[in-house]
């Protein structure tokens, strides 16, 4: 498959540069302390890759993945062998050095996490940090995102939003950060797991009841759910709402 996607990219001569050259012919990118790629990976459907990301999965030096066994079927899928080293919240800072030492050489290398856009909410945020304030070069692909997916499609106004990421576990800090969100202007939006989301609906029906609300479950995947209505409505509803898969959550402002 990768083999296929290459051809249909090779075949724009305006394409034919490798991951670090521009359009502009006389763009001279430096290979000396090597190049960081932040490369989205599909959130659930594997047609949203993107060539670019294709094309810098199989000629970079080394994939630095959230979960290797993760990223090691999506590599097998797009028919690249390229090599992999773990880096996640768990051993970040553990890989710090090595990963620096390896863009000092000059390696091109390309991190990517379980799905969508690295440093996201995400772990890969660090890495990127270090090698900018180490003089790196730091090349971010566009792709998959949950939250612009999320957004593109709610109904809700999108010229402002506000990205809270993921709440915190216990309940009186989840509450606190609500209601400390209750007056920023634009839409709210922020991740949840399944096991949590009838206590979000529950929060958010005692904290800001009129708001309008959208849930939108396993986007871009099979079973993509979005439901919409106040979030006391929701939460009337919330024996209909699946609680399976990660939600992106929207919310109106006042």
């Amino acid at each position: 498959m990768f083999r296929r996607y290459m051809r249909s990219l090779d075949s724009d001569s305006s394409e034919s540069a490798t991951p670090c050259e521009k359009h502009d012919a006389s763009f001279q990118p430096s290979m000396e302390k090597g190049t960081l790629y932040v490369v989205p990976t599909p959130i659930g459907n594997l047609e949203d890759i993107t060539l670019r990301a294709l094309r810098v999965l199989q000629e970079c030096d080394l994939v630095l993945a959230e979960d290797t066994r993760h990223t090691g079927q999506l590599l097998k899928h797009f028919e690249s062998k390229k090599p992999m080293l773990s880096y996640h919240k768990f051993n970040e800072a553990a890989r710090k050095d090595q990963i620096l030492e390896r863009l000092k050489q000059g390696e091109q290398l390309a991190l990517v996490s379980d799905a969508g856009t690295p440093g996201i909410s995400d772990p890969g945020q660090r890495i990127i940090s270090e090698a900018i304030a180490h003089g790196f070069r730091v090349e971010p692909l566009p792709g998959a995102c949950a939250i612009t997916t999320a957004l593109s499609a709610c109904g809700l106004p999108t010229d402002e939003f506000h990205f809270i990421g993921f709440l915190d576990r216990k309940s009186a800090r989840r509450r606190r950060r609500l209601e400390a969100c209750i007056d920023i202007k634009g839409t709210l939006v922020l991740y949840e797991s399944p096991h949590r989301i009838e206590k979000l609906l529950e929060e958010l029906n005692d904290i800001m009841p009129e708001r309008n609300v959208v849930l939108a479950r396993e986007l871009t995947k099979k079973f993509e759910q979005w439901v919409r209505g106040t979030a006391t409505a929701l939460w009337a509803r919330r024996s209909t709402i699946k609680s399976k898969g990660e939600f992106v959550v929207l919310i109106q402002s006042s």
